[in-house]
């Protein structure tokens, strides 16, 4: 049976539960410019790049006392100082990392967010040591949702794409992986699970949790049988 060769994980919001974090310092940086957000504006622009954000908003709400610049830098800096301090992990984690350490899979993160914040994050949740290496789209060309993370991670580990299997939270990140040609596996947040955005993924779970040696068994299978087509 042809077996996944490299298990290839998000960050934000999926590994580490930062959207949270994320949506406060939004919320108040973005009150020095007169834009007074609420959690579901936030909410629309999950899963892009702060400097994307920081666009979207300023192209709705127009203002001109603060650069793009200035108001994304303190964004990121204010965020990545809570989530250090206070983020926690998303439920299933660690489970599932032991999972695929117990079957022999690497194990890579792909993330948006900057090398530093990474790190932070993987010693914050103690799990640095179940990964084989961990990439930054800000290394790359371009960020979510082209592939180029998903692409230059699967190089580094020296895996084809397609025998990847990568877990995104969010719509930009889904497209990434997919745009990639890996096997995709899609764990929205309550409040958008039924969104058709996730449709692009081959598989849908509403946690980490949910995925166990059952779910792994199952997709390889599954995996070798489109394989031998």
């Amino acid at each position: 049976m042809m077996k996944i060769q490299a298990a290839i994980f998000d960050m934000d919001g999926l590994l580490v539960d930062s959207e949270p974090h994320w949506r406060e310092v939004e919320i108040e940086v973005f009150r020095t410019v007169g834009l007074e957000m609420t959690e579901e504006m936030c909410k629309w622009t999950t899963g892009m790049p702060t400097d994307a954000v920081v666009r979207y908003w300023h192209e709705r709400h127009p203002w001109n006392n603060r650069s793009l610049d200035e108001v994304n830098e303190e964004i990121i800096q204010k965020a990545f100082e809570r989530i250090g301090l206070y983020a926690g992990p998303m439920p299933g984690v660690p489970a599932i990392l032991d999972l695929f350490r117990e079957r022999g899979v690497p194990m890579a993160v792909a993330s948006a967010s900057p090398m530093h914040l990474i790190e932070k994050v993987l010693d914050r949740l103690n799990i640095r040591s179940y990964f084989t290496l961990w990439h930054s789209a800000t290394l790359e060309k371009r960020n979510k949702p082209w592939p180029d993370v998903y692409l230059g991670t699967a190089r580094q580990l020296g895996v084809e794409p397609e025998w990847c299997l990568a877990f995104e939270d969010s719509g930009n990140g889904l497209k990434s992986a997919s745009a990639a040609g890996m096997i995709t596996v899609a764990v929205p947040a309550d409040y958008e699970y039924d969104d058709p955005k996730f449709d692009l993924a081959a598989y849908k779970i509403p946690s980490l949790k949910t995925f166990d040696a059952s779910a792994l068994d199952n997709l390889e299978v599954q995996v070798s049988t489109a394989g031998s087509n």
